[in-house]
């Protein structure tokens, strides 16, 4: 099976087998949005006074961890929601998923075998399903932005998993399916879980009314002690083997600063008020494993509008120490804000604490999905792509800086950059090439 294009997500599910459903041929168009509403797009679940009891029903795209997690997020805080679709390169692992979340959700789990589909196209079989009124996207990020572009042109509503884009090719393609989004009535909502986090809002409310005066700089941490790494199994072709160690190739996670930190720099653009306007960065490798393109070590400074800058650090290595928070510096005081559960904290310039809340990441991951739910019930749908597209951007610039030892720009990034990651064509039994791992002064800004 062939599939010449890009598409995206976050584990091993598919991108498109058309050639005319390329990524290229998005951006030749230039607009998703004029070509969704040629289409007449548009879906039950997007009637203005739609009835709150009336069943939504849900596709997902991509079954592994992370799929599963907003699949059960989905149904345990929407009672009227249910799984009827679902697709991944592997039909195991859509079965293994159906047993697990109907043990516990029962018959809302409404998913056929003939509903369930595979291999590198069965994403579209979801798009086309009649009764799929939101369609999760939880595959490796390297297939998102044209799984969200062609999502919103069948006129589904989204869940995308964070990042969106791992280039800034992909950037540009989210930023035409949320113009779409808006221009049809189609509901994005992403996996940013601290925009939806009450001591996350707390602080930011706080920070922006004053209360530690005008910011002035912050430092942030994602910090672990490590990260999966699966073998090669005998028999599998190089395409097989890179989507089943997705983490590791940076055309599929965009390193771990783009797959995993983007919270943090999320985060940090939240409080900034937009992205930055350049970074310079650093870093390097210590204990990745052969053949991984990853990095396992990244510092960069962000310059930010109005003379404020970001200190960002994120590393994965084994037996370290991990920490993973921010801390926001400004005239008048100090805000720290720690990651998931760690609460948020503001004091003033003599330490005296002022104002203290605990977190509860659970929630926030919850709160995601009934937010997009009561929007399409609302009739006034959550589009929030081209933020996530900013942050997620915002992490593929501090890569760039570091891979390639440059200050980079966002009118560059943004503007000028044709990077492009994504495979020309794709398919199971592809041999793809296995790039080295970048290298500053020698990997070229592009």
């Amino acid at each position: 099976m062939t599939t010449p294009q890009r598409n995206h997500g976050s584990n091993p599910p598919q991108p498109i087998s058309d050639p005319d459903h390329s990524r290229r041929r998005f951006l030749k168009q230039g607009s998703v949005a004029s070509a969704a509403l040629t289409m007449g797009v548009a879906t039950k679940a997007l009637a203005k006074n739609s009835s709150p009891n009336e069943t939504i029903n849900v596709g997902i795209v991509g079954t592994g961890g992370r799929g599963g997690g907003a699949a059960r997020d989905t149904l345990e805080i929407n009672p009227d929601v249910r799984l009827i679709a679902m697709a991944d390169i592997y039909p195991e692992k859509c079965h293994s998923m159906r047993k697990s979340l109907a043990r516990r959700y029962d018959k809302r789990v409404a998913v056929d075998d003939k509903n369930i589909f595979s291999g590198l196209d069965g994403y579209r079989q979801v798009l086309d399903h009649p009764d799929v009124d939101i369609v999760l996207l939880t595959t490796p990020p390297g297939f998102r932005p044209s799984y969200l572009a062609e999502a919103v042109a069948a006129g589904k509503h989204v869940f995308a998993e964070k990042p969106t884009c791992v280039d800034p090719v992909g950037y540009r393609i989210c930023l035409e399916a949320d113009r779409a989004a808006r221009a049809q009535g189609t509901a994005i909502v992403t996996g940013t879980q601290y925009r939806r986090q009450k001591n996350y809002m707390e602080v930011m409310r706080q920070i922006h009314e004053g209360a530690i005066g005008d910011v002035v700089s912050a430092t942030s941490r994602y910090c672990t002690s490590g990260i999966w790494n699966r073998p090669r199994k005998p028999g599998m072709s190089d395409a097989e083997y890179q989507l089943y160690n997705w983490m590791h190739f940076i055309w599929l996670s965009g390193d771990q600063i783009v797959e995993q930190a983007v919270h943090n720099i999320d985060a940090m653009n939240w409080l900034m008020g937009g992205p930055p306007v350049a970074a310079y960065g650093s870093g390097g490798r210590f204990t990745r494993p052969t053949g991984s393109q990853m990095w396992d070590n990244v510092s960069i400074d962000y310059a930010y509008p109005e003379n404020r800058f970001l200190s960002f650090q994120c590393r994965q290595i084994p037996h370290t120490k991990g920490e993973n928070g921010s801390v926001v510096y400004g005239t008048d005081g100090i805000a720290t804000i720690g990651a998931a559960n760690k609460g948020a904290s503001i004091i003033d310039r003599s330490g005296k604490e002022l104002w203290s809340m605990k977190g509860d990441i659970n929630a926030a991951y919850q709160q995601e999905h009934k937010d997009l739910v009561d929007s399409i019930r609302a009739g006034i749908p959550i589009v929030e792509l081209a933020e996530t597209a900013d942050s997620s951007l915002t992490a593929v610039m501090g890569r760039l800086a570091a891979y390639t030892g440059q200050r980079v720009d966002w009118e560059f990034i943004t503007q000028q950059s044709t990077l492009d990651l994504f495979p020309e064509t794709l398919s199971l039994d592809d041999s793809l090439p296995i790039a080295s791992y970048a290298v500053p002064g020698v990997t070229k800004l592009i």
